[in-house]
């Protein structure tokens, strides 16, 4: 549950400590003080959107802080990603500049938005006070049967992802389909074009980094009589002529080395002259293994000189270097075997069937699913119907059958009856502001019996409701209060007489004369006074200070 909420420059607060209690508790005060932009600062510090219109004027950054004591998947949520549990708990916060510049914290090491929302979810579930606006949306009444659907049968949640997903490859494969129907002769043009680009270059067998190696070849052989004669005669020189340089060097060092013991001075010449000799002699050895490797092979030439031919060829027909030729000839493989792939009909067809056979498998898994959902709820709606004056009244979940989408084969309508004896008819069409808004405060507060959330917040969900209704909705709040922890902000008195806490929201101003909210916990002396403004207004008479104490005390 939440344990505490930090605010500093924040829109119209500038700095705030709130500790909460378990239970249920309320958020009340005049319009315009600031009761619903704690929900905002909440929100920010659960990975909302942000920016820099948030920080109060002047301040330099926005900055919020939530406690939350953590348990079940919250704290398994921390354990997997790598932020250690403080206390038993999770602190979050976030910190945006006067630039729009964004920080997320999450237990004091660095988050993104998108990780604070995903813990989020597992800790608050927020009931805007537009709850009731967005129930006349068909995508939202199916969202919200499903989400009910997956609470009671996980497998409810697999079962819509596998709709949808098996939908996109049914409709990808429909689509691939009827375009080969469509240009048939278009493909096999350009199918046969492939096969002979494709045979040629197999036939061709060029190979990675042969044009290189066959190149060098070619060098080699074309100049082979060049090659020999120029070894021979260097060998000649240096060893086999009638005066080689190799046996003069050996004379030389030999005349040298006797004349070293006349004078040590020319042992410094002898040891420069001695190497040349040595490497003179290994020069021999390459040369005469040169020589045995090296011949004239004319019929040799003739083919390494038409392979260039034909891959050079092969390379301007086409339009790549020689050395792209292996890779040229993947490309237009892989290619073909695609277009052969899509062009095989039969083949289509029947991977069309066996995806559309998996989806109708699982859309109508998800159908008899949504179907047992679907009546519950419309069972609970219409019990608490009752209890919130709509007496006589009914609440059906209806399941049309529609042509197979993404979402499966029924659309989800919300249908509701506001007297006995009359036929339910879709909810945007029959119900009242006041009827919509206490259905959408039924279906919140039982949606949120299905839900593990630990803490649970209505913002101003109870508007247009009151009379002995909103002290009906009060009781529905205090009851849900038993159970977790419920934060609620109301303009009813009825309702916030119900509540185990009660902060007050107030305007105030700055040394500097800006507007600034404030807010306090409320004790039983000024609960009343509290309540009795909501009754009775600016003017607070002993009357409405008397029913003000009669709404606490039941």
């Amino acid at each position: 549950m939440l344990r505490t909420l930090s605010i500093r420059d924040f829109v119209i607060v500038d700095s705030i400590e709130l500790d909460f209690s378990s239970g249920f508790s309320v958020f009340t005060g005049e319009t315009g003080a600031g009761k619903s932009i704690l929900i905002d600062a909440l929100q920010l510090a659960l990975g909302g959107r942000g920016d820099a219109s948030v920080v109060r004027e002047g301040a330099p950054k926005a900055d919020i802080t939530a406690d939350f004591a953590v348990g079940g998947a919250a704290a398994a949520w921390l354990l997997e990603h790598a932020f250690a549990l403080e206390e038993g708990g999770a602190l979050l916060r976030r910190v945006i500049d006067n630039a729009g510049r964004s920080k997320a914290f999450i237990n004091g090491v660095a988050a993104t938005a998108t990780q604070l929302r995903e813990l989020g979810d597992l800790l608050i579930d927020i009931h805007g006070q537009h709850a009731h606006q967005s129930l006349l949306k068909g995508e939202a009444q199916r969202a919200l049967l499903d989400n009910q659907a997956a609470f009671r049968d996980a497998g409810a949640g697999f079962d819509a992802l596998t709709v949808a997903a098996s939908h996109k490859e049914w409709r990808a494969l429909a689509r691939q389909r009827a375009e080969f129907e469509n240009d048939a002769r278009n493909v096999l043009i350009e199918r046969e074009r492939l096969e002979w680009q494709v045979g040629e270059l197999e036939k061709l067998a060029v190979k990675p980094g042969e044009w290189g190696e066959i190149s060098n070849e070619h060098s080699r052989l074309s100049h082979a009589a060049s090659l020999l004669e120029g070894a021979q005669e260097a060998l000649a020189a240096i060893s086999e002529s009638d005066h080689p340089i190799l046996s003069q060097l050996s004379s030389l060092n030999q005349k040298l080395g006797k004349l070293v013991t006349l004078d040590a001075q020319l042992q410094n010449v002898l040891d420069c002259m001695e190497p040349a000799r040595i490497q003179l002699q290994e020069a021999v050895y390459a040369l005469n293994d040169y020589l045995d490797r090296v011949d004239l092979d004319p019929e040799r030439l003739r083919q390494v000189d038409a392979r260039l031919e034909a891959i050079h060829s092969s390379a301007r027909k086409f339009r790549v270097t020689p050395d792209e030729l292996p890779g040229e000839h993947a490309r237009l493989a892989e290619r073909l075997r695609q277009l052969a792939d899509a062009s095989d009909l039969d083949g289509l067809r029947l991977q069309e069937e066996k995806i559309k056979a998996r989806y109708m498998a699982a859309a109508a898994k998800l159908s008899s699913t949504r179907a047992v959902a679907a009546k519950l709820l419309g069972t609970q709606v219409t019990a608490a119907m009752q209890e919130l004056n709509m007496t006589g009244g009914s609440f059906v979940v209806g399941l049309n059958a529609c042509e197979p989408g993404a979402h499966g084969l029924e659309q989800v309508e919300f249908l509701v009856a506001g007297h006995a004896g009359v036929a339910p008819r879709p909810l945007a069409k029959v119900a009242s502001g006041g009827e919509l808004a206490r259905i959408a405060l039924a279906i919140s507060v039982i949606t949120s019996n299905a839900t593990t959330t630990p803490t649970l917040i209505f913002d101003e969900v109870d508007s247009g409701i009151g009379g002995g209704v909103a002290e009906v909705v009060g009781r529905l709040l205090k009851r849900l209060g038993r159970e977790r922890q419920v934060l609620c902000v109301t303009h009813l008195p009825q309702v916030a007489s119900q509540a185990n806490q009660h902060f007050q929201v107030a305007k105030g101003s700055t040394e500097q004369g800006k507007t600034v909210s404030r807010i306090e916990v409320l004790d039983s002396k000024a609960r009343v006074e509290e309540v009795a403004r909501m009754l009775g207004g600016l003017e607070i008479t002993a009357t409405t200070r008397k029913h003000a104490r009669e709404l606490l005390a039941s």
